[in-house]
């Protein structure tokens, strides 16, 4: 478990799929299954990983599976949350985002229902394999708000927020001094890009509170980080991990083919060890003096 005082993760999950069509008529795109497990499976692994006390799952009305498919993902009950190392599993609660307001939105919605001191904000759709990305901004996290960040190429500027660097790296932090949302190639401020893994400080509730509709109508979480980023420091982390971008159909098929590997690797590894536990050892050698 991490040091850390991060208690509450938000997993927001009301969202419509509409990248993921026709498949996200009938099926959560959460419960979309990545080779031997379903999405939403890597969010809450990595929720437990974190140490977090309570996960706060945001639905809508429409997505009612996914709060019957946690159903069973009670501490002791649900192997999912086996590798928690407290022996422990967190509390599951559900809060229900029945407009499409944005991330923001969800996120404000939680107000009420998140511990004390700081949160983390994980988005599903990212699934990042590896080292566990929240633990790792945990350990290096220290007030203010802090954002996952990964570098891209010019061309793929236009998909994320690009950060405008504000500082001298230390580690894997980048100080921050804003954000530019999706930019056009040739015009973005940084080549990194923000992955949907957040560290906030409470103080973002009151912000978002203020937060005017942004693109599309929504209410953006990165608005908020970006007007809160006058007052509390803003960091970007460089996680170590691979991330894939399980909201389109090629970054699922990315991700099920990175999971089959890893599945694979672990069998053959399980199989060397059970074979070399179950060789007998070979008889010493008797010496006898002559």
């Amino acid at each position: 478990m991490s040091d850390t005082s991060i208690r509450t993760v938000i997993i927001p999950a009301a969202g419509f799929g509409t990248r993921l069509l026709p498949a996200t008529k009938v099926t959560a795109k959460e419960l979309l299954p990545v080779y031997d497990r379903v999405v939403l499976d890597f969010a809450i692994d990595e929720a437990v990983g974190l140490g977090a006390e309570r996960i706060v799952v945001v639905i809508s009305a429409a997505k009612r599976a996914i709060q019957a498919y946690l159903a069973d993902h009670a501490p002791g009950h649900d192997p999912c949350l086996s590798g928690d190392p407290r022996g422990i599993g967190p509390e599951i609660i559900f809060v229900h985002q029945d407009l499409p307001l944005g991330l923001g939105h969800a996120v404000l919605c939680c107000r009420d229902v998140t511990l004390p001191g700081p949160f983390a904000v994980l988005l599903p759709d990212d699934i990042v394999m590896g080292p566990n990305c929240l633990a790792e901004m945990a350990s290096q996290y220290t007030d203010g708000h802090m954002i996952a960040a990964m570098q891209v190429g010019p061309e793929e500027t236009s998909q994320y927020g690009i950060f405008r660097l504000g500082g001298l790296p230390k580690g894997r932090c980048l100080p921050v001094a804003g954000m530019v949302e999706k930019p056009s190639p040739g015009l973005a401020p940084s080549s990194f890009g923000a992955v949907g893994r957040y560290i906030l400080d409470p103080m973002i509730f009151d912000v978002l509170e203020n937060t005017a509709s942004g693109k599309g109508g929504e209410v953006q979480l990165t608005d908020a980080i970006t007007m809160a980023g006058r007052i509390v420091p803003l960091v970007a982390f460089k996680f170590s991990g691979t991330r894939h971008d399980c909201g389109n159909h090629d970054g699922l098929l990315a991700a099920a083919v990175a999971r089959q590997a890893a599945v694979r690797q672990e069998t053959a590894v399980a199989g060397k060890m059970t074979a070399h536990s179950a060789t007998p050892a070979a008889p010493a050698h008797a010496i006898v003096a002559g």
